[in-house]
């Protein structure tokens, strides 16, 4: 193994780190997509197994618990077996939870092994990262960044195209069963492309806080995810959970910080960098993820589209993000985050924004449009704030905050999507209330149609309330923007205290590791 001369790294990533971030970036597309393309397959799920949508649900919240479980445990297990065997390891048990999925029988079955795969998928982009950011150096993380946020950010676009193609030429296995090519190409490209001996054998985990944060962070996402089913927080099955689990990270904050070896080290907390990035990082996760839940449902549910077309609308988002993402990871490096986050937001914001207008024929040239400008706007703002979390980390500092940062983005991802669906289904209540007074069919009400993916342009399908009910439908999602716009222009207060300079550290270069390739 060749390593590069402390202080000596240019701007630009050499091959040997292209070659490491090949296999990063294909464990994370196989873990990503798999949110998204799962998504697409819920009705499918509902006729083949013969079950209800709540049920069909649990295949994506108990993938997301697993996620919130096993995140906090990657930075002990990158230490005591080395990066490289639990990437490997994390490979393995995602692949073999992908073909259990493939063979389920019925909705249990399914929703077990999508735990199973989960426990897999959750150490794939905290591993990932630690691994990128040490392989290019802290001098490069911008850069580093900016490849890892290709699957992060076109995972939810490609999703929904992906899903939509392989159910309308396969079967639904073939959700699952597309990872293991994939799969088996990373695991065999990571045993030769990855370095290791970075493993600390001695090391012990940490297991009062391993019993406080996983459970508690997976029994608070089990509640907020059950909002989105009960339409309201004010539900014992959403707010029992969501207590219970917030005492059991507090128990683990109050631990973490009177013991030496604590299972997540939050005294990187004292670093204001760090800091700042994740309160930004929060933030912008509930505002983006919050809004991005309901563009594919308006183009579906409102327009008529098939889910591959509302895919297919959705890309001019993705091809805004890879024109800016490069620049502003190259950037970053030199200048640091500040700027770019800021302007970033800003056009967001604006994309955002465009949406408060919706109807029941807005031009697609200006949706797409305003997608365009989100996406130039995502290109700038997500893996700045990443780089800008981990630049000034280093040696063991480096799992530690690329652990939290998987974490602080995975919970608020879930809070977003929730509080965006209890938003919009409150105030599509008025309207169901609306029809059934006028005689509707209360099976046909808007939240109904909403929640089956009923056509509602078809005036046959939302009965007497006719047109006029996918009208105001369309105000409803053009309402809920307002809530959105609002929760992103609230992210430009803590981005603003991002560095706006380069970001160095005093005595980096005596402690940076940049790796090569074997």
């Amino acid at each position: 193994m060749t390593n590069s001369p402390p202080g000596a790294a240019s701007d630009k990533l050499g091959r040997d780190v292209f070659i490491v971030a090949g296999v990063v970036v294909l464990g994370a597309i196989m873990s990503i997509l798999d949110v998204t393309v799962v998504a697409v397959a819920q009705p499918t799920f509902m006729t083949e197994f013969d079950t209800s949508s709540a049920s069909a649900a649990w295949s994506m919240t108990g993938y997301t618990l697993a996620l919130a479980a096993v995140i906090p445990t990657a930075s002990w297990a990158a230490s005591r077996f080395g990066t490289k065997r639990v990437y490997m390891a994390s490979l393995v048990l995602f692949l073999v939870g992908s073909v259990l999925c493939a063979m389920a029988w019925n909705i249990g079955s399914l929703v077990a092994f999508r735990v199973i795969q989960g426990f897999g998928g959750g150490l794939l982009m905290p591993i990932g990262m630690m691994i990128m950011t040490r392989a290019a150096g802290p001098e490069r993380v911008g850069s580093v960044m900016a490849v890892l946020g290709i699957p992060m950010l076109l995972g939810p676009i490609a999703g929904p195209i992906l899903g939509g193609w392989l159910i309308e030429i396969a079967s639904w296995h073939w959700v699952f069963l597309i990872n293991v090519p994939i799969g088996v190409i990373a695991l065999v490209y990571a045993f030769f492309a990855l370095p290791g001996g970075d493993e600390e054998p001695g090391k012990k985990i940490d297991v009062p806080g391993l019993l406080m944060l996983s459970p508690g962070l997976a029994l608070f996402l089990f509640g907020v995810s059950s909002s989105a089913e009960e339409q309201t927080f004010n539900a014992p099955r959403v707010y029992i959970p969501m207590i219970i689990g917030a005492v059991l990270i507090a128990g683990f904050i109050w631990h973490a910080f009177r013991t030496t070896n604590p299972l997540l080290d939050l005294r990187l907390f004292r670093n204001s960098t760090l800091r700042v990035s994740v309160i930004t990082m929060s933030l912008f996760a509930i505002a983006f993820f919050g809004a991005s839940l309901l563009y594919p449902q308006y183009f579906i549910v409102v327009r008529g589209e098939s889910t591959l077309m509302a895919g297919l609308l959705l890309a001019p988002q993705g091809l805004g993000a890879m024109l800016t993402m490069p620049i502003a990871g190259k950037m970053t490096d030199k200048i640091g985050p500040g700027k770019f986050v800021l302007s970033g937001l800003v056009l967001i914001a604006i994309g955002v924004a465009a949406f408060i207008t919706l109807g029941t024929d807005t031009s697609y040239w200006f949706l797409c449009g305003a997608l365009f400008v989100q996406g130039l706007g995502m290109g700038m703002t997500m893996m700045p704030i990443m780089s800008a979390s981990l630049a000034t980390l280093r040696g063991p500092e480096i799992a530690d905050g690329s652990t939290l940062m998987n974490a602080i983005q995975q919970t608020s991802s879930s809070i977003g999507t929730a509080v965006i669906t209890v938003i919009f289904t409150t105030m599509l209540m008025p309207l169901s209330r609306a029809i059934m007074q006028a005689g509707g069919d209360p099976a046909k009400t808007a939240g109904a149609m909403v929640e089956n993916g009923v056509n509602v342009q078809d005036p046959a399908a939302v009965g007497a309330a006719g047109q006029s009910v996918i009208s105001d439908i369309a105000s409803t999602y053009g309402n809920t923007f307002i809530v959105a716009t609002a929760l992103v222009v609230l992210t430009l207060i803590p981005a603003f205290f991002l560095p706006r300079k380069k970001m160095v550290v005093e005595g980096a270069d005596e402690q940076s590791v940049p790796v090569a390739m074997h």
